[in-house]
């Protein structure tokens, strides 16, 4: 393959001709090689004053863009060409395969299904090194609200990366609920805090109608706020009192009833037309 083994090459301005013109010993060589068809030249470029590069399209299926390099060289004053290297290379408009990730940089979240083990990375920052029980429960029940009795714990660089993850997300004090909202969670009957350094911001909804088993920012809100108030009295709060005492009533002249027999003769006379 060619690659660049870190030597400066001298500025070559002109191609030797014996080089520029090796177009058919550069091709024999693609079609000696047996690795593919071999398409049109697409030019030639000097690599030092006694080799060069000849370019050729591969029409190779799933290689789009890709080209045969390629190098010939002639020493001065030599009257023949050699084939010095071939090698199939990405041209500028080559369909190439995105770049490696590795594994552990692909996994997003939602990625991880029933079943799936995905162990931390190595040398994770994220986590720091825990500390065996002792057996004694007085101790071992502290312990354990601290993250003791664990082999491994979060790390101060892993809760701050939590804590700013948790407080730019829907449940953040930024967000258009919170701002929406007639009080904050620290203030709110069904916020249960979080134990240990993360205490003082986050804790979790117990309420089911709101953001139930999330983690919430202390200053996040909702409308479900346990000293949320709903409207007092009778009647509907969209509209006032209805006011029977404001209407104005207005005098009609007594309407004699309609003589019911002249109603039934018109209605039979004109039944029988």
């Amino acid at each position: 393959m060619l690659q660049n083994r870190g030597v400066s090459a001298p500025v070559v301005t002109e191609i030797p001709p014996l080089l520029a013109d090796a177009v058919s010993v550069a091709q024999a060589a693609v079609v000696e090689s047996g690795e593919g068809p071999v398409g049109a030249h697409l030019g030639v470029e000097a690599v030092d004053e006694s080799s060069a590069i000849h370019r050729f399209a591969a029409d190779l299926p799933g290689y789009g863009g890709w080209q045969w390099a390629v190098v010939v060289a002639a020493p001065p004053g030599s009257e023949t060409v050699t084939v010095s290297e071939l090698a199939l290379l990405p041209g500028p408009d080559a369909l190439v395969a995105p770049t490696w990730v590795p594994w552990d940089e692909r996994i997003r979240p939602g990625d991880l299904a029933p079943g799936d083990l995905l162990p931390p990375r190595h040398e994770d920052v994220r986590l720091v090194p825990g500390y065996l029980a002792t057996g004694d429960p007085a101790v071992d029940d502290v312990a354990l609200e601290l993250g003791l009795g664990r082999t491994q714990v979060m790390s101060r660089e892993g809760r701050l990366e939590a804590a700013e993850r948790w407080a730019e997300s829907d449940f953040g004090p930024d967000s258009p609920m919170a701002k929406a909202a007639p009080g904050t969670c620290v203030t709110c009957g069904f916020y249960l805090a979080l134990q240990g350094s993360l205490s003082a911001a986050f804790g979790v909804c117990g309420n089911e109608l709101a953001a139930d088993g999330h983690v919430v920012h202390a200053a996040y809100g909702c409308g479900a706020h346990s000293d949320t108030e709903g409207p007092t009295g009778a009647g509907s709060p969209a509209y006032p009192a209805y006011d029977d005492g404001a209407l104005e009533t207005t005098p009609t002249e007594n309407i004699e009833p309609r003589d019911t027999e002249a109603v039934t003769d018109i209605t039979e006379s004109s039944s029988t037309l």
